[in-house]
């Protein structure tokens, strides 16, 4: 069975298309990652990192509305987040030499 991403409460035609271009293709696929996964592979090919999207993709799959997320559980989040961001996200590196690591032409940088 293959569900549409766009098929997940919150995410839409154009988080479909992010998850595209991370190889992400179906609902199942990112179900099975989960949101950090999903999220990480999401800012490692270009998506630009914005906390509200990533918990939209948490709340989207606990099947929750995206502003149902409040107090203790955001300021989780966020800690979970900024933790992703700064693994995941190297905004020194231009979109080029990302490419380029990615299909291992140039070293990662430390």
């Amino acid at each position: 069975m293959s569900t549409a991403i766009s098929s997940i409460r919150n995410l839409g035609p154009a988080y479909e298309q992010a998850c595209a271009r991370a190889g992400i293709s179906t609902a199942e696929e990112l179900r099975e990652l989960g949101p950090d996964e999903t999220y990480a592979r999401l800012l490692k090919t270009g998506t630009r990192p914005h906390f509200i999207g990533y918990y939209v993709l948490v709340m989207g799959l606990q099947g929750r509305p995206w502003n149902d997320c409040k107090g203790k559980e955001k300021d989780a989040l966020r800690k979970r987040f900024d933790a992703l961001k700064a693994s995941s996200h190297d905004k020194g590196r231009s979109d080029l030499e990302a490419a380029l690591d990615k299909i291992g032409v140039i070293e990662k940088r430390a």
